[in-house]
């Protein structure tokens, strides 16, 4: 990223409050104007108090000095109201555009993340994610609410000032001004040491968001496993890499406004004697040397300030960039415009033509792939871990993308469908059963945000959960906990089978919706599954084949091939792989 790159793209995201930025910043500098106004009205009153009835406001007609210093009160309080009022409106434009800002950024970034393919998230972290979601915009926050208007403010104190100086005496602005340069240079060079200070402390506290977000999540496992010792020293770890890089960033950055200060100092020392030289040679009023000394004061001390503001920028330049990158990353899954009527998927066989995938880095696990799924018919899908079973989901609900061949649903590829329409035509309960940290009837009615409450409760009774929830101290409005660990692994897969029930899609997809239940809860989501799959196509993966054995056609997958196809009985005629997993399963092995 070139140099100031990350700022001119932050521009381009907030071009549609440009109107607010313009009046934000025209605030700010006539604050900063009116801030600069008072030095001029001591210098006013000096002359006032040392000339009398010959002084600069004498001039303007105010001859008697006492008029004159009321007319300097009266001019003091309409000064200082209109610097307080100006500062209010900036301090209200600036930080409401920071949350405007911050709100827009996080919602158009966590919308872009949505539409990415789970082979992007499969390359990413979690816990990296909600970093740049959080902690990176709130930096960027932080800079709007307060960097931008230091900024402005400080160069129009230049401006000013420097006018100022030139219009009293140029001798002396001259001198006084000899710092600035200086400064100037040091603050961008500055600028340029921390850019990659700060982005390694974004990086780092990327690694230990993700760490802490995977250890809060496995916390049973860590403790089950007496690990906690050991995650301390991983999180130990990383936090002392983050507090490193941080000091790497402080040691530069603590290091700049001492260093300021002393060419501060020359510039100051310069108007003090110069200023003072010229006043007793009888070339500069007293007045006007007073002047010059407290603008000499409000120029360049506010010029320390750099370090901080520049430190502010750079941190929130450095998370702008992580934000931007993500905001910016391509979505590589493309969609098509293809949205039939519901009646046709209903009606329609989905087909696997001649697919091959593999994942990154691996050998390939589908190689020339073809499979029919009938319409209206279950079709159960077996095989060993690692057969392909699990992959063959994420290829019809295009979380991965076949690299040859293609899916095809109503005599269209995947591809050309429209994701809403083909992800609303599917009803996914996945083994990895995700709850929400909300009511029962809410987790149920997520499978349809506008259902109704008697809808929901007879989604739960199809899928036998109605019983257990009203058993519940709180009944339907039991809070499920994060991750629905409130509730036991046959519960929250019941809750999961009803939220599918609910959104009542064309195809219905059970990837081992039964692995955490025992024989009894088994036999009701058996029943269950028998019920709502009748006349809609389904397709049921499942390592216990008493789950599909009443399937109209079971896939028996191994090595990402089919090695066997048929019905249950017909399968365990062949005396093949399904016939020996039967066997295993139902205790009969030692029979054969």
């Amino acid at each position: 990223m070139s140099e100031g790159g990350p700022f001119r793209r932050l521009l381009t995201f907030m071009r549609p409050h440009r109107g607010t930025v313009r009046l934000a910043t025209f605030c700010s500098i006539v604050n900063k104007i009116w801030d600069l106004a008072p030095p001029l009205l001591i210098g006013l009153a000096v002359d006032v108090v040392v000339l009398k009835e010959k002084s600069t406001l004498a001039g303007l007609g105010v001859v008697d000095p006492w008029h004159q210093l009321v007319a300097l009160s009266v001019l003091t309080f309409l000064i200082w109201g209109l610097e307080s009022l100006f500062e209010y409106f900036y301090g209200v434009l600036w930080r409401n555009l920071a949350q405007t800002v911050q709100h827009e950024l996080r919602l158009d970034t966590f919308d872009h993340v949505q539409k990415q393919g789970m082979a992007w998230f499969d390359d990413r972290q979690k816990g990296d994610i909600l970093a740049i979601l959080n902690d990176d915009i709130n930096q960027l926050e932080r800079f709007l609410d307060k960097g931008a208007n230091d900024l402005l403010q400080v160069s129009t104190t230049v401006v000013v000032v420097g006018a100022v100086f030139l219009a009293i005496s140029w001798q002396v602005a001259l001198f006084a001004v000899l710092p600035i340069p200086l400064i100037v240079w040091g603050s961008f060079r500055y600028q340029r040491s921390l850019e990659p200070r700060y982005a390694k402390v974004r990086s780092a506290a990327g690694q230990m968001n993700a760490l802490l977000e995977n250890d809060l999540s496995g916390m049973s496992t860590v403790q089950s496993f007496t690990a906690e010792q050991h995650e301390l020293e991983r999180v130990r770890s990383l936090s002392n890499a983050y507090r490193e890089a941080n000091r790497e960033a402080i040691r530069l950055s603590a290091a700049f406004t001492p260093l300021i200060r002393m060419a501060i100092l020359v510039g100051f020392t310069a108007t003090l004697l110069l200023g003072g030289w010229l006043t007793l040679d009888g070339a500069l009023a007293v007045g006007a040397y007073s002047v010059l000394v407290f603008m000499t004061q409000r120029l360049l001390w506010p010029l320390t300030r750099l370090g901080e503001t520049f430190d502010l920028y750079q941190r929130a330049m450095a998370s702008s960039t992580r934000v931007l990158d993500v905001l910016d990353a391509p979505i590589a899954l493309k969609q098509g415009t293809f949205e039939p009527e519901r009646s046709t998927v209903a009606s329609s066989p989905l087909v696997l033509d001649d697919v091959a995938f593999a994942y990154s880095d691996r050998d390939a696990l589908f190689d020339g792939f073809s499979l029919t799924f009938e319409a209206g018919k279950t079709t159960g899908v077996v095989g060993s871990t690692g057969a392909g079973k699990t992959t063959l989901i994420r290829l019809l609900l295009r979380f991965t993308e076949p690299n040859r061949g293609c899916v095809v649903w109503c005599d269209e590829p995947l591809a050309e469908w429209r994701l809403q329409a083909l992800r609303s035509s599917i009803a996914l309960v996945d083994q990895h059963i995700t709850l929400f940290p909300t009511s029962i009837l809410e987790n149920i009615r997520y499978g349809r945000p506008g259902a109704t409450d008697e809808e929901v409760v007879k989604a739960a009774e199809v899928a036998e959960a109605a019983a257990f929830v009203e058993s519940l101290p709180c009944g339907w409005d039991t809070l499920v906990g994060e991750g629905g660990h409130r509730l036991s692994g046959g519960q929250r897969q019941r809750v999961a089978i009803a939220r599918a029930v609910l959104k009542d899609a064309p195809l219905l997809v059970l990837d081992e919706a039964t692995s955490a239940v025992d024989n009894e809860t088994e036999a009701a989501l058996q029943r269950s599954i028998q019920r709502i799959s009748k006349g809609r196509t389904t397709i049921v993966i499942a390592h216990r084949l008493s789950t599909v054995r009443h399937a109209d056609r079971i896939v028996v997958l191994d090595q990402g091939a089919i090695a066997e196809d048929g019905a249950h009985e017909t399968l365990i005629q062949q005396d093949g792989i399904y016939a020996k997993l039967w066997a295993v399963q139902t205790g009969s092995a030692g029979n054969r």
